[in-house]
């Protein structure tokens, strides 16, 4: 009986959904607050019924109730529990009511944070946000019910999670890049919520601004976990692949970085307001497009999930009705809309209108090069592939002419200003930061790389620009910097994460090293400044694995650096063999080791990798985070605002 309660939850909160959407809509529109006020409620019921749900669908996993089809399928009696508690969203039936659940939580956080809001905004925003409920619950019970029974032939054992995902990073990766995509929807409602009253001003920009924050900050953690997790469990050393799975985590980011600087020009300025509102229903839209790729079954990858064309149109209907809905309304109010003051062409303003469109233009260069093969395939013209020169042609040049103009904009000033006075202010940084890139490439290779020059050039400009930045609106004084408000250092803090993410990227994609080596225990292998010896090779038996593995000495000028064991895993139930890579980590440089297939008398086929400066990707991505945080932190946030108050 304790999944048809869940089952029960989950019926509970689609019925609750859908007196999310009519009562407090009914209110608005009769301008009863008693019916307007039921939008809070109404949230809470849902997202506890969902929680509910998602509870009981963990408890059948921990108890190996394989009664539950879902749980028979992802699961085994010999599989820890912390992979038991994950593999509830390791497939597709419990990863959707992981993200039904996490958009109730979202609605949730409105409704207890939103006290300033004014009653109607909060009451069209709760109804919208349950709009897109109905439509992704009813999807979960009609096409992708995690409950169904498999009575009465109850398997006696379960099938187990697919080895792949038995690691640490499916349980941090899949609700942290959900808690992202979901969280868009928030920004997407209130952006149709001030469209449908006719409050696009900056007070509605300045509510709408922490909320796309902390989905951004989710999604940005996400999409780096993905990475960091993809580095070490595949087995090659690849951190990005420009897979169609990932790229449809990258284009909602895009976008969503392109939204949050144009609701800071909305609320400063109150400009840009149209725009913004369409940036806002884009970045959701691309966030359900993802969903679409990785439900529908129209790609293969190592991501997707599910393969049934059934559940595909369902999600593209949803998807249809998403956008189309939205798109419709913003063509018929958005005319009406009018941003108010004027800039120059330098200005602050300018400056970030060419962020924004460098941001979506690279986003809709990955979306065409992501969709692009599977238009042709639905045509019949045959099956291509873009592969990743494609991408990194399109992406690079836009992401290195982005980095170039955010310092620039950030020590314009808004209205109006003068290429002279803003060049006068980055010569210095400019000098430096060439000198600096000359200099990297030589002392770290012995010889010139330009790719390498070009990538350092440009993230030192981003650094000492904003530095440049700092010291000019503390005058100098850096005991002022507290005083310049937690946004903007927030703001600081994120340019730099860029920075030092593109650091990484230009050293490890230009320095690495790798040898693939035919090793028997006793022989040595060299790398560049490192010595590998294989030690001896044994066997682990696991929980639910055997693995061959092997024992490395890692040595450099004569001194033991680290002892690596990388494995070769064959779990139990599916007989999968699974490759564990041994990485020895520290701030500059990743020593790698996988192993590859069994040779003659003993040896292994063996992939040896040194990756220079590979967690400043990843340490970019959370100075990022950081920054978003501390800007959320900001107190002007927690108070309502007027445009005059904006404008002043």
């Amino acid at each position: 009986m304790v999944p048809e309660f869940g089952q029960l939850a989950l019926i509970f909160a689609l019925l609750v959904s859908v007196l999310q959407v009519v009562i407090p809509l009914l209110g608005v529109r009769n301008s009863q607050d008693w019916l307007m006020a039921y939008a809070r409620p109404l949230a809470s019921a849902q997202a506890v019924f969902l929680l509910i749900s998602l509870a009981i669908l963990t408890y059948c996993f921990v108890v190996d109730d394989f009664s539950v089809a879902y749980v028979a399928k992802n699961s085994n009696t010999a599989l820890p529990t912390p992979f038991k508690v994950s593999a509830v969203w390791g497939a597709h039936e419990g990863s959707l009511l992981l993200w039904v659940t996490l958009l109730g939580c979202w609605g949730l956080a409105v409704s207890l944070f939103s006290r300033s809001l004014p009653l109607d905004m909060v009451a069209r925003v709760l109804s919208i946000m349950g709009m897109v409920s109905v439509g992704f619950i009813l999807f979960t019970l009609e096409t992708s019910n995690p409950f169904e029974r498999s009575l009465p032939s109850v398997p006696s054992e379960g099938a187990d999670l697919n080895p792949l995902l038995q690691d640490f990073g499916l349980i941090v990766h899949p609700p942290t890049l959900y808690m992202g995509y979901v969280g868009l929807s928030v920004a997407f409602a209130f952006a149709l919520a001030a469209l449908m009253g006719g409050r696009l001003d900056a007070a509605w920009a300045r509510w709408s601004r922490p909320w796309t924050t902390a989905a951004w900050i989710f999604l940005t953690v996400g999409i780096a976990l993905g990475s960091w997790w993809a580095y070490y469990e595949l087995g090659w050393g690849g951190w990005w692949f420009w897979d169609p799975v990932e790229n449809a985590s990258l284009m909602p980011w895009l976008v969503a970085t392109a939204l949050l600087h144009s609701l800071a020009v909305t609320e400063k300025r109150g400009l840009f307001k149209s725009w913004t509102v369409l940036l806002a229903i884009f970045a959701f839209s691309l966030s359900l497009l993802g969903t679409f790729l990785v439900r529908s079954g129209v790609l293969t990858s190592v991501h997707a999930f599910a393969s049934d064309p059934e559940r595909g149109i369902f999600i593209l209907a949803l998807l249809g009705i998403c956008v189309g809905g939205s798109l419709l309304l913003y063509a018929l109010k958005a005319p009406t809309v009018a941003s108010v003051g004027r800039y120059e062409w330098v200005s602050r303003e300018s400056f970030m209108l060419l962020n924004n469109l460098l941001l979506v233009v690279a986003a809709f260069a990955i979306l065409l090069g992501t969709l692009y093969p599977l238009v042709i395939d639905f045509f019949g013209m045959g099956k291509i592939s873009v592969g990743a020169s494609w991408f990194n042609t399109m992406f690079v040049p836009l992401s290195v002419l982005l980095a170039l103009i955010i310092g620039p904009g950030a020590l314009s000033r808004w209205k109006a200003d003068e290429l002279k006075r803003i060049g006068g202010q980055t010569v210095a940084a400019a000098i430096i930061s060439l000198l600096l890139a000359f200099a990297v490439p030589l002392l770290h290779g012995g010889d010139m790389n330009w790719q390498v020059f070009l990538g350092i050039a440009v993230a030192l400009w981003l650094i000492t620009v904003t530095l440049t930045d700092v010291w000019k609106k503390c005058r100098g004084q850096l005991s002022r910097i507290p005083s310049l408000g937690l946004s903007f250092q927030g703001m600081v803090l994120a340019h730099i994460g860029v920075a030092i993410t593109i650091i990484g990227v230009a050293m490890v994609a230009n320095y690495s090293e790798e040898k693939a080596a035919r090793m028997a225990p006793g022989d040595i292998e060299t790398l560049g400044a490192y010595q590998f010896e294989f030690v001896q090779a044994g066997h682990i038996e696991g929980p639910n694995f055997v693995s061959d593995a092997a024992r490395f000495r890692v040595t450099k000028d004569g001194k033991e650096i680290s002892l690596l064991t990388p494995e070769k895993r064959r779990y139990n139930a599916r007989g999968q063999i699974m490759t564990e890579a041994a990485i020895d980590v520290s701030l500059f440089r990743d020593v790698y080791i996988s192993m590859g297939e069994p040779l003659d008398n003993g040896a292994w086929g063996m992939r040896l990798q040194v990756k220079p400066f590979m967690r400043w990707v990843w340490l970019g991505a959370i100075f990022m985070s950081l920054g978003g945080a501390l800007a959320m932190a900001d107190k002007r946030y927690r108070r309502r605002k007027t445009l005059q108050e904006a404008n002043a």
